[in-house]
């Protein structure tokens, strides 16, 4: 009987969340709708289908945006989590320089604006060492991104009990070893949320690579509303295509954690 009442409780609770959730998007909706019409606005819905798929069925605009805004969030997560990955272990290695070049690196980028990062590795950088538009973006995201997922990676390892490196030394393992097969897969395993925050975080923050010229969904965007006038369709089209990456985002890492933990309860029950 509690098994099953547990369950009923937990299915409440999650058809309460997403009643909330549509109320709250309904409530909002309503508010810019009554906004717009207060302010005489002319709803023109039927012009917006051209911007997503030409009449010949290639991408429009707004889809070549898209694509973009995914290859530089795509690049930028992948250097994010090696950069990640590298400072912590830096942060937590025996080597005084490599501490201090972590150190470093995390004060700097943590304590400055992305925008003002993307326009220094643009036009001051770039230059220098021959980077494009695309390669600068891509470095600026996966520089500050990386330094606040450091931090999560470095708490995760920290979690780790120390009976379990005191276990694996006992058993000859080396510590390179022990980083892979023990400790980083618990680590990775509990701090799966806090990273998956950092991924939405990223591809939002992509927006800003607009600035430098890169034609992703923002500037596509931008450039239709300056062509058309149609400012609330277009931004409200933009703002959905940019939930449907972050949701689906979320809906691979928690799929990812349901996986891991039913995978350790198999091999402890094992």
């Amino acid at each position: 009987m509690k098994p099953s009442f547990r369950s009923l409780r937990c299915r409440c609770g999650t058809l309460c969340s997403i009643a909330a959730y549509a109320l709250t998007m309904l409530g909002l909706a309503w508010a810019v709708l009554h906004g717009a019409e207060s302010m005489g606005y002319n709803w023109q819905w039927y012009r917006i289908p051209r911007f997503i798929i030409l009449p010949d069925g290639s991408p429009g605009p707004l889809l070549q945006g898209a694509g973009i805004t995914l290859l530089v969030s795509g690049l930028g997560l992948a250097g994010a989590a090696v950069l990640a990955l590298g400072t912590a272990l830096l942060r937590l290695s025996g080597s005084v320089v490599g501490q201090a070049l972590a150190r470093g690196y995390l004060e700097l980028i943590r304590n400055t604006p992305l925008l003002v990062q993307i326009f220094f590795i643009y036009f001051v950088l770039a230059p220098a060492v021959g980077l494009g538009r695309m390669p600068s973006a891509v470095l600026a995201l996966a520089l500050f991104e990386g330094a606040y997922a450091s931090e999560i990676i470095r708490a995760g390892i920290l979690g780790i009990p120390r009976g379990q490196w005191e276990g694996a030394f006992s058993l000859g393992m080396s510590r390179g070893s022990i980083y892979r097969q023990v400790i980083l897969p618990q680590a990775l395993r509990n701090v799966l949320p806090p990273l998956t925050s950092q991924g939405v975080s990223l591809i939002k923050d992509s927006a800003l690579v607009s600035t430098i010229a890169i034609y992703d969904l923002t500037m596509h965007g931008q450039a239709i509303i300056a062509e058309t006038f149609l400012s609330f369709e277009i931004w409200f089209v933009v703002a959905a295509i940019y939930l449907v990456f972050t949701l689906t985002l979320s809906s691979l890492a928690r799929l990812l954690e349901k996986r891991s933990s039913s995978h350790l309860e198999d091999s402890c029950t094992g």
